[in-house]
């Protein structure tokens, strides 16, 4: 089983469409490339897109939240904020985010694979 313990930054976007998706995943993976995999702490990124092409997930893992706001701190929000502000402009079709406050979680509880309960 893979480690989930940690922190979570999750990003939720809509999109237009299919194209839409696989053009904002691409944009996100490159935003991680270059602005945020090599800070310590930071332990992964998934971007999910939804079946019906309306919506993108970027889940971005780390240690601890602590790792995460040092990551803030230290690392240059407005450039970073302006690159992702450049890759939705980019995009042919649309994207809006989702989320109404900071993008940020803690796993609280998980439930793994396991064998079936027997009746008593």
């Amino acid at each position: 089983m893979q480690d989930t313990r940690g922190f979570y930054s999750i990003i939720d976007y809509t999109v237009d469409g299919p194209q839409t998706q696989l053009e904002l995943i691409e944009a996100f993976a490159g935003l991680q490339e270059k602005w945020v995999r090599f800070y310590p702490g930071y332990k992964s990124a998934h971007l999910f897109a939804s079946t019906d092409g309306s919506r993108v997930y970027n889940i971005i893992h780390w240690d601890s939240e602590e790792a995460h706001r040092e990551f803030e701190r230290v690392s240059d929000n407005a450039a970073r904020i302006a690159a992702i502000q450049g890759a939705i402009d980019s995009l042919k079709g649309k994207a809006e985010p989702r989320m109404s406050g900071p993008p940020r979680y803690r796993l609280v509880r998980e439930v793994a694979p396991g064998p079936r309960p027997t009746d008593a």
